[in-house]
């Protein structure tokens, strides 16, 4: 069997599963066996009832006594069973599963295990699966693959299928584009081992020797992207030069605010770019809140007023709405026209914009991944600025520089990368950094407290909304699967309203402007990944029009989105994010002239979970917050918290591997030409990889 044969040539895999093995991105053997585990489980002996914490999964055994009871909630089915061991009883709660109550009987012992969550005040333990203590004890002695999942599949069919494609494959279609000098040197597994050991580990050690190479492919495959772009820049002279930027007084004249030494700084070194002898290709690297936005208007009016287009690239149709509102409110009255362009405008609206780009009636689109589409053409593509790089792939980068002759290229990101990791991943740009905070900001007061802080949290944000302000909550997740992160988010969007609303302070005791109700309610909205987009896009614009008070979220929250009024960031079950993710969620707030506040709720305690969520309480500044966490975990922190808002790699962590980074890109580094399109003609898998 060839890595390129369809899935549905192995037994059993039919047309009815193409679908959603399709939207997985899986259409051949060769995906399937690449399509890696998210996590691993590993078994412990079950423990007493009484030891179980918020937060951790945990392993009980009991005798059921009592038949399971199915409740009903709106559109929610939850199957409730009290069980009762030695030293205590909880409750084991299943969201829409209420083929559950029938196959578990009175009178049988099992050992459940599940994550361990509170709900309405009293720990449960939700989705457990449960074992016959038989089952269970053989799952002891090896490591068990987690896949990420869609309807319709199960982790089952994902460790079934992948076994059968691995043993279908034929050795030589696993081809290895290091030699077995370069494998030894390296101290890496071969191709097939890797696929192995990442699939069917039977230890840790045999697991991280397969992710070692892994990493190391996925880093490869990046820096040979990297290296291409880098070699193709150098012949990229600047046709679209630009020397009038007498805008930038205009809109200087037009803010309500001084720019900061640094963003000027930036601005000088754009100038330069501008007018030199290549096109620029740079990285504006910023953390959060610290105004790369205003420094994109400015240089995007400047190739406006000389006559050119420009385009900005945003990850989220609400942040690119966002954007367009910033633009047309400070550029239109200069006599600059704007246009947004997203996929979830109509098509009619679309094919209009389409227009009005190739006739040049607009200088500067704003928009999503639409900008790149293949209908849109552009009149003269001077300057193209990707927004939140990090949600953006190499590939996507070349689609954009594509729309024109050479045009100039910068792209802006708040992850917080440590100087010497930035310098490998953007090796093929120039790099320039906003390390300096708007003068009126004031610095976010951060605590990491334990549940029980809970109620003072609720009446802090109670306050504040009375004061006129509003409030991000960040909702923990019961399970990655995206039914029940929904679910969790309803339920603890009405626990919050019931306990937020018990005792209502007045907003017209805060002061607020034309607020004459005396004992106002708070007004609580949810936010999660199965709502439509539109959904999603009223639900943030009333956010932002100060229409709801307090939000409730899955980290589905839009990165970059601006709400000056947001002065409170509570994060639940903090311990389960990494650094950059959750210094990217504090960036929500803190960017008014308010004074704002961050609240880490830790479910689950631990003096190595206090130091490395102390960071956060110790440093706002994201790039002091990366090098200590680099410092903390070191590198090859292969079960570490995943650092999901970092750069985006499949299985790679740009600071648990940052050896490996370097390992990859000297060895990239140090091909020469006909050694590097060897490699560029091999077998790697370079197109997902992403940052």
């Amino acid at each position: 069997m060839r890595l390129s044969d369809s899935v549905t040539s192995l037994k059993g895999i039919g047309e009815a599963k193409k679908a959603p093995l399709k939207k997985l991105g899986i259409e051949t053997i060769g995906d399937l066996l690449h399509y890696y585990p998210r996590a691993y489980e590993v078994f412990a002996m079950p423990g007493g009832i009484d030891q179980v914490k918020e937060g951790e999964t945990a392993s009980i055994e009991c005798l059921v006594s009592v038949r399971p009871e199915i409740l009903r909630i709106k559109k929610m089915t939850i199957v409730s069973l009290r069980v009762n061991d030695p030293t205590g009883s909880i409750r084991l709660v299943w969201y829409n599963a209420p083929f559950i109550a029938k196959q578990i009987f009175i009178g049988n012992r099992y050992i459940f295990r599940g994550r361990v969550a509170r709900s309405r005040g009293e720990l449960i333990i939700a989705q457990p699966k449960f074992f016959s203590r038989t089952e269970y004890i053989d799952k002891l002695s090896r490591l068990w693959p987690v896949y990420p999942l869609t309807s319709g599949l199960t982790n089952n069919f994902f460790t079934k299928y992948i076994k059968a494609a691995y043993e279908a494959v034929d050795d030589q279609e696993i081809k290895d584009y290091l030699k077995r000098t370069e494998l030894a040197k390296l101290d890496i597994a071969s191709s097939k081992q890797a696929l192995s050991g990442i699939h069917f580990p039977k230890t840790r050690e045999e697991f991280a020797y397969a992710r070692k190479r892994l990493v190391f492919d996925e880093f490869t495959g990046f820096m040979t992207n990297v290296r291409m772009l880098r070699e193709a820049r150098v012949r990229q002279a600047n046709i679209h030069r630009i020397t009038d930027f007498s805008v930038w007084d205009d809109i200087k004249a037009r803010l309500s605010y001084e720019l900061t030494g640094a963003q000027e700084k930036v601005l000088e070194e754009l100038k330069k770019d501008f007018t030199g002898q290549y096109a620029a290709s740079r990285m504006i690297q910023g953390d959060v809140g610290s105004g790369k936005t205003i420094v994109a208007i400015m240089a995007l009016a400047a190739f406006a007023k000389a006559g050119m287009q420009g385009c900005i690239m945003a990850p989220t149709d609400v942040l690119a709405r966002q954007h367009f509102e910033s633009f047309k409110t400070l550029l239109e009255p200069l006599g600059i026209r704007c246009v947004l362009l997203t996929g979830s405008m109509t098509a009619a609206a679309r094919k209009k914009c389409y227009s009005e780009i190739a006739a040049h009636e607009t200088d500067i689109i704003i928009g999503t991944h639409a900008v790149i589409q293949e209908k849109v053409e552009y009149a003269d593509l001077g300057l193209a600025i990707i927004d939140e790089q990090h949600r953006f792939g190499v590939k996507q980068r070349e689609a954009l520089s594509s729309k024109s002759d050479a045009p100039h290229i910068v792209v802006m990101s708040a992850t917080p990368i440590p100087r010497s990791l930035a310098i490998m991943l953007y090796g093929d740009l120039d790099l320039s950094v906003i390390d300096e905070m708007p003068k009126n900001r004031l610095p976010i007061k951060n605590c990491v407290v334990d549940t029980g802080y809970r109620p003072t949290a609720y009446n802090f944000i109670r306050k504040q909304v009375a004061e006129g302000h509003q409030a991000y909550v960040i909702c923990p997740m019961i399970d990655e699967n995206d039914e029940i992160e929904a679910e969790n988010v309803l339920e603890y969007t009405e626990n919050l309203r019931r306990s937020i609303n018990s005792g209502i302070i007045s907003k017209a005791e805060g002061g607020m402007a034309g607020q004459d109700k005396e004992n106002a309610s708070v007004i609580v909205e949810f936010l999660h990944g199965r709502m439509k987009a539109a959904e999603k896009a009223d639900i943030m614009d009333r956010f932002a029009a100060g229409d709801i008070d307090v939000l409730v979220s899955t980290t589905v929250i839009e990165v970059g989105v601006n709400v000056a009024n947001a002065t409170v960031m509570m994060v639940e079950n903090s311990e389960r994010f990494g650094l950059a993710q959750l210094h990217q969620l504090r960036g929500r707030v803190g960017r008014g002239d308010a004074q704002s506040y961050c609240i880490f709720i830790k479910g689950a305690g631990g003096s190595d979970i206090d130091e490395r969520l102390n960071i956060l309480v110790k440093y706002n500044n994201g790039m002091k917050v990366a090098e200590e966490d680099l410092k903390l975990r070191g590198p090859g922190d292969f079960f570490g918290t995943r650092q999901s808002g970092d750069i985006r790699f499949t299985l790679s962590d740009i600071y648990g591997d940052a050896d490996m980074l370097k390992l990859a890109t000297d060895y990239v580094n140090g091909l020469d030409s006909k050694e590097f399109e060897r490699l560029c003609d091999s077998h790697i898998r370079t197109n997902s990889l992403t940052i």
